[in-house]
């Protein structure tokens, strides 16, 4: 098993599948109402991850389909060079999730991935030399077959969540509607 600590602890057992989320810079408030007292950090995620949906100030650059387009190309690229087999994803206005069976270590994967997207879309954006994303991005590894099914489906239902269609498979940004191969 691996293991780094940054800010937060980052798991990654071997043959385990990763939940993880990363956020762009800047796009959680300065002033947030905490998460309830005594919340398990599942239910602390899930508090930050609704104020994050909900959203409509703060960057928002993933509504870009252009950068949104990269973002998935970026992604499915990574799966077919073998650094992991992508599971679920989906792309939301101001963060991505993915569920995926790393093959490289946790902290080069998203490295990678995070590096290769922030350079092109600050490109996109006419904002080279600042920051894209957050540094430092959630992770969860999967325990069993039926937790990996209810984070593939909190996953691609996250936009229908947030009130951005009434169908995952309508949002164009996900799994649900873009399966992978």
């Amino acid at each position: 098993m691996t293991f780094y600590r940054r800010r937060l602890p980052h798991w990654q057992p071997d043959g385990q599948d990763i939940f993880i989320t990363w956020r762009l810079y800047g796009s959680l408030p300065r002033t947030i109402p905490p998460p309830k007292v005594n919340s398990s950090p599942g239910e602390a995620f899930v508090h930050y991850d609704h104020i994050l949906d909900v959203a409509r100030t703060g960057p928002l650059w993933l509504k870009d389909p252009r950068i949104a387009e990269f973002i998935l190309s970026s992604l499915k690229n990574a799966h077919d060079r073998k650094l992991f087999h992508l599971r679920a994803y989906a792309m939301m206005a101001n963060h991505v999730h993915v569920l995926l069976a790393p093959i490289v270590p946790l902290a080069r994967l998203t490295q990678l991935v995070k590096g290769a997207t922030a350079r092109q879309s600050n490109l996109i954006l006419s904002r080279t030399g600042t920051r894209f994303w957050q540094d430092e991005s959630f992770d969860h590894w999967v325990r069993n077959p039926a937790e990996w099914q209810k984070i593939r489906s909190y996953i691609e239902r996250n936009p229908v969540a947030a009130g951005l269609v009434a169908r995952a498979e309508d949002w164009p940004w996900s799994s649900a509607s873009h399966p992978i191969e």
